[in-house]
């Protein structure tokens, strides 16, 4: 009997059906090669076998199975199609995210597809030779080489002793050294040393695709206070009383990596796999060092400094794997193949980078970590000190576990948090540049201590524009509706959403008299003018324009953890993951621009942003003090942030949010218009709003222009959806992919692109 597979390509298209040649196994899950269209070749993955032809005159068959085993498990391939329905995608655009691009080839023939696909390197391995099971004559080759030959003698003894640490204190050698492949990038001897042990026959080498590494389980673990012990073991017998996912909400530096670290360890000893979730690899440094200090080589890093190739090996070493594997990746690492997943830990699960911005499916790491677990039949440790307001209701409804960390680790206290009025330091002749008084008096107090200052403003560049103070030019973006940033140091005017840049004018452009001024203050400007207060301080600077490679990024922070930088200027990229002794004063140089943001969830951002910089401050026992600017003191949300009321501030942002139909008491779906052509897409908004309104009445918001309108030539018209919480979220998204159906069957709307964004971050 014929039989046929619905096979997943890596477009934005349904499953198409192909044809299995006889005689070729095939299995769910598995890789594919097939054409599809006139001439091109694609890698598919399989997802369904059956015996129904398809109603076509012509049904292609499958060219060529792609590696020894499935790619998927049927778990994963249940994610995917959880993840595809509630992110409003198709099953190729899950494809085309979740797989490293390697993996994934296409080509116009099939010798050019042949040499595109990916084949895993093969890693050196060696083996102790057989020959020494008799004891007396390692023995003897070891005297011999410890005289003759003492690099060949360390040679032979780091493989011997990499399997059986104590082999010399024995009589014997366990059966294990002479079973065990040690991989040569874990040896320091050299290469032509261990060539030259090869042929004398001493060892063996072996050729093929790496394997994780799991050696012995012992684990140098942290000692856990009894305040951390006791959340450790709450969250221990929460897991096991059913709850699948718990939040751990721990104050800044109370240790949470610790509690994380057992937890960990305890997966790891019964050979289960680990995912440790962090919002970005870069920033992470220190955690990953941590983590490999005390888990050696299961520590598996996956982000997107990786290469192609490294990121397709590390695919493919983790699908072989018979457990004990530990990730530890961004939000793209939801998608590795770890059959036997145990754990997933969410760190900082509040942080805006888990979601997903561009492109589709625009996925939420952290919810799909959740989805994940139960998937898998696994745990989910959500972890955080300042958590999303979803998350902490979900814990303290019940729906999730609830554990608390409420004290610093060790003799680290909290920071002392100081409110600088702008407005009254500029009255008083306070106001010095962008630094009040009071900061730069802090500022001095601790350098002249040897102490060390971080300096955080949310710009990047030396100020957000540019404008003629004679007839009020300022510079814009040709191809988006937004100013152009000034950069200093390059002296260009930089688009920070399409990328464009053009050289500083040396006079305005429309007058053609006057010269620019640079207005506000970014990272850049800040980095200039501190060094004019304090001319002796060494200042550096951390931000996307400081940061051009994972090089610099390290350079840049191995020498403020080292004492050789006084002072640290950064944007968001200063908040998360560090962990420096020093460090006794943090300033906040302009909370406004935090609090002013036009978005639902401005206040809480805000809130955990400045807790969150904060938390670098006093992270010892000498303490810290935290500096913020603001020309409203009397915020609210300062206050909490002063008193340290994350409780406070959560229970007030959700009565503002449950008053005025938000999240977490609704789900938003929002959707964004885009063509080149503005009187066409104003058409397509009201006809297509107009569609969804007949339906969802009051609950569609819109249609409106967004504050940047134009983006990369192409303008922009957006819609929200409000559904209630009670509500079936499944049924409005089929609605409303009904509804988008008609609306490009239309030929006007044809190429009109509708982005679809489920909870919009």
């Amino acid at each position: 009997m014929p039989l046929y597979a619905d096979i997943v390509l890596p477009l934005a298209q349904p499953e198409y059906t192909f044809a299995i040649p006889e005689g070729m196994t095939v299995e769910k899950g598995c890789a594919v090669a097939v054409q599809f269209g006139a001439k091109k070749i694609y890698t598919g993955i399989v997802w369904r076998i059956h015996d129904r032809r398809p109603n076509v005159k012509t049904v292609k068959p499958i060219q060529a199975r792609l590696y020894d085993e499935p790619l998927l498990s049927d778990a994963q391939m249940q994610l995917w199609e959880w993840m595809a329905d509630y992110y409003m995608s198709s099953l190729g655009e899950v494809m085309r995210v979740a797989l490293p691009s390697l993996m994934k080839p296409s080509a116009t023939t099939q010798s050019r597809f042949e040499e595109e696909l990916f084949r895993p390197r093969k890693e050196l391995y060696f083996l102790l030779s057989p020959a020494f099971r008799e004891r007396t004559h390692l023995d003897e080759v070891l005297d011999q080489l410890e005289r003759r030959a003492r690099r060949q003698y360390d040679a032979l003894l780091e493989i011997i002793t990499t399997v059986q640490p104590d082999a010399l204190k024995t009589d014997t050698l366990s059966p294990e050294v002479f079973e065990t492949e040690v991989p040569r990038r874990l040896l320091d001897s050299e290469l032509s040393v261990l060539r030259a042990l090869e042929k004398k026959e001493y060892i063996l080498p072996v050729e093929h695709e790496p394997s994780t590494e799991q050696g012995k389980v012992r684990f140098r673990l942290p000692e856990l206070t009894p305040h951390q012990q006791e959340a450790y073991t709450l969250i221990k017998e929460q897991f096991a009383n059913g709850k699948s996912a718990v939040l751990l909400q721990g104050i800044t530096s109370s240790g949470k990596t610790e509690v994380y670290i057992h937890l960990i360890a305890e997966v790891l000893s019964q050979g289960g796999d680990v995912l440790l979730l962090v919002p970005e690899i870069a920033l992470t440094a220190q955690l990953i060092e941590r983590m490999e200090r005390i888990f050696g080589s299961r520590v598996t890093p996956y982000h997107s400094k990786l290469t192609d190739v490294k990121r397709s090996e590390t695919y493919l070493r983790l699908n072989r794997s018979q457990g004990g594997s530990f990730v530890v990746g961004v939000r793209s690492s939801i998608f590795l193949p770890l059959k036997h997943l145990q754990l997933i830990i969410v760190d900082e699960e509040h942080d805006a980078s888990y979601k997903q911005a561009d492109p589709t499916p625009r996925y939420q790491a952290r919810d799909c970590a959740v989805m994940a677990a139960r998937i898998f039949s696994s745990k989910t440790l959500l972890g955080s000190a300042t958590p999303s307001l979803e998350t902490w209701l979900n814990a303290t409804s019940g729906k999730y576990g609830y554990a608390r960390l409420t004290e610093r680790y060790g003799e680290g206290r909290l920071p002392e948090i100081l409110i600088s009025d702008t407005l009254r330091a500029a009255r008083r002749g306070e106001r010095h540049s962008h630094f009040n008084q009071l900061l730069l008096d802090k500022i001095e107090d601790t350098l002249s201590r040897g102490e060390q200052v971080m300096l955080f403003q949310n710009r990047r560049g030396f100020s957000p524009y540019v404008e003629c103070t004679e007839c009020g030019w300022t510079a814009r973006c040709k191809d988006c509706n937004v100013s152009l940033t000034y950069h200093k140091a390059s002296g260009r005017l930089v688009c920070h959403y399409c990328g464009h840049s053009e050289p500083m004018p040396k006079k305005c452009p429309s007058c053609k008299v006057t010269d620019l001024v640079p207005m506000g203050f970014g990272t850049e400007k800040i980095e200039e003018e501190i060094l004019k207060f304090f001319p002796k301080a060494r200042v550096a600077r951390l931000d996307r324009d400081a940061v051009t490679s994972e090089r610099a990024f390290n350079a840049i922070i191995n020498d403020f953890a080292e004492h050789r930088t006084d002072i640290l200027v950064g944007t968001q990229m200063i908040t998360k993951g560090f962990d420096f002794d020093g460090v006794s004063l943090v300033g906040i140089l302009n909370a406004d621009n935090l609090l002013a943001n036009p978005d639902f969830r401005a206040s809480e951002r805000a809130f955990q942003l400045m807790i969150q910089v904060a938390g670098r401050a006093g992270r010892r026992a000498s303490g810290g003090e935290v500096v913020i600017q603001t020309s409203d003191p009397r915020n609210p949300v300062l206050r909490q942030v002063v008193e340290g009321d994350y409780e406070g501030m959560a229970l007030t942002q959700l009565r503002e949010r449950e008053e005025f139909f938000y999240p977490p008491y609704s789900r938003i779906i929002s959707f964004t218009l885009r063509h080149r052509d503005i009187q066409l897409l104003r058409r397509a908004a009201v006809e297509l709003s107009a569609a969804l309104r007949k339906i969802f009445g009051r609950r569609l918001m819109g249609p409106m222009s967004p504050p940047v309108d134009r983006i990369r030539g192409e303008y922009l018209i957006s819609m929200l959806l409000k559904i209630e919480s009670g509500a079936s979220a499944r049924r409005a998204r089929e609605i409303i992919r009904r509804e988008m159906e008609r609306f490009h069957a239309q030929s006007d709307f044809k190429y009109i692109e509708i982005l679809i964004n489920v909870d919009p971050q």
